[in-house]
């Protein structure tokens, strides 16, 4: 057989084109010169015929270009691109003997060609057709089959002569010369790839990847999938588990979790288990949103920390990533026994494909192989980045640990535990500290047991880091598998296609998570929750079916969003705000947090994009960015109306102080209010009495105010009209009961009746009575709580220094639809009865509900 040299040399001569003419032409015959030339080669001159499958994975990967060809073609003139298709076709026929090992890709480019003509026809339909019938009166049919015919390139080469048949005019001359310029960027990826497959093309020959070591081997899964041979690997049964490890600590790391998840869950098509090895704080936040998410055939499970620390503890560690940087090596202690093998994923990878494509590669391990890993595509292990770098010994150029295949059984065999410890020992006496981790122990131990690992091809770890050779590992979008973004730089990585990465991380980033609560059909694993038990219970045909869904539906809930770092004071009298908002109340954080210095609790109902809007917002606030007592809790969209009371119930169960003072986002509170509470508190004895400390409220319809620092002027104010009692114009049986008469002259606390429709801000004890779901949207939603406090014995008591005041802002949507719906009334008198009838059963006592509201 002829060398691939020999075969471009030959088929040049055979066409007898010179390449070294520049224009569009030439463009494109290079293109299908690099896809055609080795088929064309083999077939003309009968030398050889690709009958062996690995033969066949070359020229089928060559012809993949060709789809490529067509589609640039489909750009130009209609008279143009048939003529360019045509002679693909007639390559293709021209070649009698390698017929059938092509038919699946000339189905393929037939197909794109169909999908461009349809395209061009609606445009430019007579031209397409004129010009079609010009080329059809050209070619007799006799040269499709006769094969002393011109070759297939003869009409393309004259295409660009002065009396050609085709009729190009200047003006086609300039299109091409503008597509030309479009496509200038592009050149140099192409001419790149076009290098990195001839390169890759001689690593095919040689075999399975793994007897060369070298981490930029020819993708296996990628011809495989091509040949179509009996030996084509099988998928990964459906309802197999795929088990999948992940070491997450901290508040702020569960944000990658989510995007990580997110992307594998969007292509996966077999159940998972995820195993979370985490600290406490990861642990409450990650079991808080998937049992919320609950989607369909996804099991987590937690390991602390705290067990395992120790055993990795004594390992000095540079890396920023501390003790948990180094978790991963004791998987094989830390995951149960039963589980045989897990892949392991860093939480700054995103998946671009079915994670049971790499499930099955655990199939190819063979003899004492425990460990699958992509080669480093830097040069770190090389201690060639800068004077005097030592790096830790590695195997080669060393492999990179942000995706790893354990076999945990052949691990536990070989004691694998004692072998890293013992190497890691031994190595710290030199090198001190490791670097990078686990990754530094990783290599060490695999540059000592080679026969441990098994490469993987580097498109299942695409490393997106300074100085790294990962362009070599893909040359189009379908190559690309796991894409890491190992640089501390993270999103800001300097890499010459990171927009393109970067768009399909924030693809994930912002996707809406309730669309990937999917389920996989025929597995019969999923259990029906109790959630959808009481929406399945619900009557259809019911007038209000659509609020009653809103009260039972499970809304995805992430748990301190931001890092959030605060401890309560030792005396017993801390005070938490708590407060929910949607996105159209954003902006009132910052005012909020200036008039209230300590702890807060905030629910914030958003999409999935929304959050990361509100997040670019806190942390370039300079307010809120160094504001470290302030728990954000994203409640994500579900349902056409607002979940008013599941947000209050979500703040309020996150509160760690005693004493919690239950506002809304629209109310500013005086200065110092907080300090204030703490001294009420620890003057007052409400640790043995249920008491609900009542704060008067008051409004502005002025969005400018110059707020009032005490009571004496906020008194003035409200004398000159400048502010008013909270609702006094609109619902003032509201607040009513606060008898701000008597609020104007007291000077200490003072006890007021409960009343019907009662709904003042107050401070109580952490385990008060939660808020009433049943009450979405407007309406209700604070006064049924108040009732609740009175059934059960609270006393209500005004404060006499302490205000907050309403800042004005736009009606929300839900009391337009009140207002303006019907039937939203009537929805909300039902609930107020059937929570009334409810409340009277369980506390034995009889309450009454207003008619008029």
């Amino acid at each position: 057989m002829m060398k691939y040299s020999s075969v471009r040399s030959s088929f040049q001569n055979k066409l007898n084109i010179d390449f070294g003419e520049k224009g569009l032409k030439t463009r494109l015959l290079r293109c299908i010169q690099s896809s055609s030339h080795f088929c064309l080669f083999f077939s003309w001159r009968k030398e050889t015929k690709p009958h062996s499958c690995r033969h066949f994975h070359k020229l089928a990967s060559m012809l993949d270009n060709l789809q490529n060809v067509i589609r640039l073609s489909a750009t130009l003139e209609g008279h143009r691109f048939i003529a360019i298709t045509l002679q693909i076709i007639f390559v293709f026929l021209w070649m009698k003997n390698s017929r059938k090992f092509l038919s699946f890709t000339i189905g393929n480019c037939f197909n794109v060609i169909v999908e461009a003509m349809f395209a061009f026809v609606a445009n430019r339909l007579f031209t397409s057709v004129l010009f079609s019938l010009r080329l059809w009166s050209i070619v007799h049919p006799g040269t499709l089959s006769n094969r002393t015919a011109a070759p297939p390139f003869a009409v393309l080469a004259s295409e660009t002569s002065a009396d050609n048949v085709f009729g190009f005019s200047g003006r086609e001359a300039r299109l091409a010369e503008r597509v030309r310029e479009m496509e200038e960027q592009n050149q140099l990826l192409r001419r790149q790839l076009s290098i990195s497959q001839n390169q890759l093309m001689s690593f095919m020959s040689d075999g399975s990847n793994n007897d060369t070591g070298d981490a930029y081997a020819y993708n296996e899964e990628s011809s495989s999938s091509h040949s179509g041979c009996a030996n084509k690997e099988p998928e990964v049964p459906k309802c197999e588990i795929v088990h999948v490890a992940i070491v997450c600590a901290g508040y702020n790391s569960s944000r990658s979790v989510v995007t990580l998840v997110k992307s594998i869950l969007f292509y996966r098509r077999n159940p998972l288990h995820i195993h979370f090895i985490s600290d406490s704080i990861a642990q409450l936040i990650l079991q808080t949103l998937f049992s919320t998410w609950m989607v369909p055939a996804v099991e987590v499970s937690f390991y602390l920390t705290d067990s395992i620390q120790s055993e990795v503890s004594w390992i000095p560690n540079k890396h920023y990533s501390g003790v948990f940087g180094l978790m991963k090596l004791t998987l094989s202690k830390t995951l149960p026994d039963t589980l045989q093998k897990v892949i392991v994923l860093d939480t700054d990878v995103t998946f671009a494909t079915d994670i049971s494509e790499l499930w099955k590669i655990f199939r190819r391990f063979s003899g004492k192989q425990a460990l699958a890993l992509v080669e480093n595509q830097s040069d770190w292990y090389l201690g060639k980045l800068w004077k005097n770098h030592r790096p830790w010994p590695a195997l080669g150029r060393g492999f990179n640990t942000g995706v790893i295949l354990l076999d945990l059984q052949k691990l536990r065999n070989i004691n694998w535990m004692q072998l890293w410890r013992m190497i890691a020992e031994k190595e710290l006496v030199s090198m001190l500290n490791t670097q990078l981790a686990d990754q530094d122990i990783f290599n060490a131990v695999l540059k000592q047991n080679p026969h441990l690992i098994y490469h993987l091809p580097c498109q299942w770890n695409v490393q997106l880091s300074d100085n790294t050779r990962s362009e070599l590992c893909y040359s189009e979008v379908t190559d690309l598998k796991i894409i890491h973004w190992n640089s501390p730089k993270k999103l800001k990585v300097k890499n010459k296609h990171v927009e393109f990465f970067r768009n399909l991380y924030l693809t994930f980033l912002e996707y809406d998570g309730n669309l990937l609560r999917r389920e996989l059909f025929g597995c019969n694993r999923t259990k029906q929750t109790l959630v959808q038990l009481q929406l399945n219970a619900i009557d259809e045909d019911d007038q209000c079916y659509e609020f009653r869904r809103a009260q039972v539906v499970q809304h995805r809930t992430h748990l301190y969003y931001i890092d959030y770092d605060y401890k309560p004071s030792f005396d017993g009298n801390d005070v938490t705000l708590v407060a929910q908002l949607s996105m159209d109340r954003l902006q009132m954080i910052e005012a909020l947090c200036k008039h209230w210095e300590g702890p807060i609790s905030f629910a914030l109902y958003m999409s999935d994009a929304e959050a990361q809007q509100f997040l670019s917002y806190a942390v370039g606030s300079d307010i809120l960015k160094n504001r470290k007592n302030v728990g954000y809790h994203i409640v994500y969209k579900d349902g056409q109306f607002y979940p008013v009371n599941f947000l209050r119930n979500v703040a309020l169960q996150q509160v760690t102080t005693p004493w919690v003072f239950l506002t809304d986002i629209d109310f500013l509170p005086m200065s110092e209010l907080y300090e204030y509470l703490k001294r009420t508190i620890s003057n007052t004895d409400m640790s043995n009495r249920k008491q609900a400390l009542v704060i008067p409220a008051f409004e502005t319809q002025r969005y400018r105010l110059k707020f009032p620092r005490s009571k004496a002027e906020l008194l003035s104010m409200l004398d000159m009209g400048t502010l008013f009692t909270f609702r006094y114009h609109v619902w003032t049986k509201g607040h009513a009961p606060t008898n701000y008469g008597k609020w104007r002259t007291a000077t200490t606390p003072y006890k007021v009746n409960w009343e019907v429709d009662f709904e003042p801000y107050v401070v109580v004890r952490r385990n008060v009575p939660e808020y009433d779901r049943r009450f979405v949207g407007f309406g209700w939603n604070k006064v049924s709580h108040i009732m609740e406090l009175h059934a059960r014995g609270y006393e209500f008591v005004v404060l006499p220094n302490a205000f907050i005041i309403h800042m004005p802002h736009a009606p929300s949507f839900d009391i337009a639809k009140f207002r303006t719906s019907p039937q939203y009334r009537n929805c909300l008198k039902i609930f107020k009865n059937e929570f009334v009838e409810d409340l009277s059963k369980r506390y034995g006592k009889r309450f009454s509900v207003d008619k008029r509201r």
